[in-house]
């Protein structure tokens, strides 16, 4: 019964911070953030990736991205950035490219804005600190791609070395495509962590941030289920946006994908509250 009633507690404000404080719209934000910073990422990492001789890239990133994905959602965008990434570029210093770094670095500013309201902290490291942290999490997820992108490279060619000595591995070792996503998924499950511990102001353990980070997890399996769903059978986006049909339907995905990653925070600020008013009491 106590264990119910401090559920309905840290539920309630959880929730109820969340409305109060404009969720809704900052998920809003987040969503169109998302779109307008995963394209120039993808890009700038394309060309940073092609200026060190990382071939493999491109393909790699597009899975890494999109298969967590609906497939409804992520087909019809997923070709499109294949194509454009599929160009090389030797252009990584350039202006454009060095643009398309700070364009994806708001898409960073975004998630701290919206974590540092679900976790009802102030803001208080100056500006180009904070630029700074964005534009190192944009490089080290490239550098973190391009490592991946080279290990799937040299994966194939180790398993086929392993299995013609050691026959008995072959039925463990699964499929290129399997890894590939259980590889998507460790690297989501990694950033959300990252991103729940360092991007907003104050500090937080692990302890603190598992919660929210598996309500996350939760949320966007049945809120990517549910669309999906709903996509297969009464939707009516490509007949009313035509073209734009497929942007459309990712603002949408994107924007149900941040109402759950905000509630996540919003829960674990909820569960601090909660243990520091047993503290309180029990002090």
């Amino acid at each position: 019964m106590r264990r119910f009633v401090a559920l309905r507690r840290i539920v309630r404000d959880a929730f109820g911070h969340f409305n109060a404080d404009d969720g809704w719209a900052m998920a809003s934000h987040l969503a169109v953030s998302a779109i307008m910073a995963l394209f120039p990422f993808l890009i700038f990492a394309a060309a940073l990736a092609s200026f060190l001789g990382a071939d493999a890239f491109s393909e790699t990133a597009v899975h890494l991205v999109f298969d967590t994905w609906p497939k409804e959602v992520a087909e019809p965008i997923a070709k499109e950035v294949a194509s454009v990434l599929g160009v090389r570029r030797g252009d990584v210093l350039t202006f454009g490219v060095v643009l398309a770094a700070f364009f994806a670095s708001n898409g960073v500013e975004a998630l701290r804005l919206s974590l540092n309201r679900a976790y009802r902290v102030e803001e208080n490291r100056s500006f180009f600190f904070l630029r700074l942290q964005s534009l190192g999490f944009v490089l080290i997820a490239t550098l973190g791609f391009m490592a991946i992108s080279v290990l799937l490279v040299i994966a194939p060619v180790a398993a086929n070395i392993a299995l013609s000595r050691m026959e008995w591995l072959e039925p463990y070792m699964g499929t290129i495509t399997l890894w590939r996503y259980i590889i998507a998924v460790v690297v989501l499950v990694f950033a959300l962590v990252v991103v729940h511990i360092s991007l907003p102001a104050g500090r937080r353990t692990l302890v603190d941030v598992l919660p929210g980070i598996a309500f996350t997890l939760l949320g966007w399996i049945a809120g990517s289920s549910l669309f999906a769903a709903y996509l297969g059978r009464f939707s009516s986006y490509t007949t009313t946006y035509a073209g734009l049909a497929s942007i459309m339907i990712a603002v949408v995905f994107l924007y149900i994908i941040s109402v759950i990653f905000i509630l996540g925070g919003e829960l674990n600020a909820a569960i601090i509250r909660y243990r520091e008013a047993r503290r309180a009491v029990a002090g």
